[in-house]
């Protein structure tokens, strides 16, 4: 039997369309075999934070006690300076060439709790002094700073009034020597004439930390 064009065109898309929904209608009887899970795992490490040189101190109070002066005519007051500590976790690569740093300290006036007269902060002196071994001799504790009362002395008698040394070292060479951090103290003394008002008193000593 002979169809004409137009009509097997016609078969031929109904033909296609009934397997589309042939394959459609499958699909709702499908049955499930089996399944596998898979682990997906990803190792995401920290952040390359560029290195830091800073600061820190173990406590926030230094109590000075009496001792004897040695003198009839002053009163004398020892403490300790918590120890300060520099930290520096740059690469070499991160230190400004021929860079260094240092630790100065500097006083405020003591303040008494009842009105009296404050002390001026050239009262207070100290002696640096470094914790532990620097490893290579680059760091170096600064120079003993006397008190305003004391007199005839080699050191610089001015008391903690300006920016005093309490340390320093030369950082680039430190980090290539493989150190990251220093420590430091200090002995502090208060001398005071015989007849200072009694009481109590407080000053701040304000420690800070620069690079050159």
């Amino acid at each position: 039997m002979k169809f004409s064009r137009g009509l097997s065109a016609r078969i031929a898309v109904a033909a296609a369309g009934s397997l589309v929904l042939a394959g459609a209608a499958g699909t709702a009887f499908a049955e499930e075999f089996g399944n596998e899970d898979v682990d997906v795992n990803v190792e995401i490490a920290p952040l390359e934070e560029p290195g830091t040189l800073s600061l820190s101190v173990d406590g926030t109070s230094s109590p000075l006690s009496e001792v004897a002066s040695g003198d009839a005519e002053i009163r004398q007051f020892d403490g300790t300076l918590p120890v300060v500590t520099v930290t520096d976790t740059r690469t070499p690569e991160e230190v400004p060439e021929g860079a260094f740093w240092y630790v100065l300290g500097q006083a405020s006036e003591f303040v008494g709790d009842a009105g009296q007269d404050p002390l001026a902060p050239g009262h207070l002196g100290w002696v640096p002094e470094l914790v532990g071994d620097d490893g290579d001799g680059i760091v170096q504790a600064g120079q003993e700073i006397e008190t305003i009362l004391d007199e005839g002395v080699a050191n610089p008698a001015v008391g903690l009034v300006e920016g005093e040394i309490l340390y320093l070292a030369d950082t680039a060479p430190a980090r290539d020597g493989g150190t990251s951090s220093w420590s430091a103290t200090a002995g502090l003394t208060l001398k005071t004439p015989l007849d200072v008002a009694p009481g109590s008193y407080s000053s701040t000593l304000t420690l800070s930390l620069f690079e050159e």
